[in-house]
């Protein structure tokens, strides 16, 4: 019996441990899924650096309450698979909100993002964003913005002149 108890422990302090590394955590329900599905779901997970877990909800609900989220406790109900990125913070919300637009059986039910517990419209809001590539993109289309209309001024007032201007001899 204490050897249950014991190993019981271990798996609550290795999901506080994955809990306090996480940049973003997302708590999934993926009844209905078949094993196809849940192979790809994983496969693009993995690819993305996201680890994702299937975890019994009372040493999740124990884990969530050691490391203060204890908001996540109304959510570890029925079967729960959990996505872990301690790199990206969208990652996996982008890969969980695609992948569950495609195949209805998976539902987002919350998650932690940063530091705060989220729900599924903070999630599906950060899916939506732009890649970072994206983001990156915009900005320096912005920043780019009036140096190019600087220039352009300058081009217009110097074709001006020259067409103003009297032709000088050689």
């Amino acid at each position: 019996m204490s050897k249950a108890i014991e190993l019981k422990k271990q798996k609550v302090a290795e999901i506080v441990e994955k809990l306090s590394n996480s940049k973003s955590t997302i708590l999934t329900d993926y009844r209905g899924l078949t094993v196809a599905e849940s192979n790809e779901l994983r496969k693009q997970l993995r690819e993305a650096g996201v680890e994702f877990y299937v975890l019994k909800n009372t040493l999740t609900r124990r884990a969530s309450a050691e490391v203060g989220y204890t908001e996540l406790e109304k959510h570890l109900t029925g079967p729960t698979a959990v996505a872990f990125s301690n790199d990206d913070v969208v990652a996996p919300a982008k890969v969980l909100y695609q992948f569950a637009k495609d195949h209805e059986a998976l539902k987002i039910k919350a998650g932690v993002v940063e530091g705060n517990v989220v729900d599924v419209e903070a999630i599906t809001e950060l899916a939506q964003l732009p890649s970072r590539e994206g983001l990156l993109s915009m900005l320096l289309s912005v920043l780019q913005a009036p140096m190019r209309q600087f220039a352009l001024a300058v081009k217009a007032v110097a074709e001006k002149n020259e067409e103003g201007a009297p032709a000088q001899e050689a």
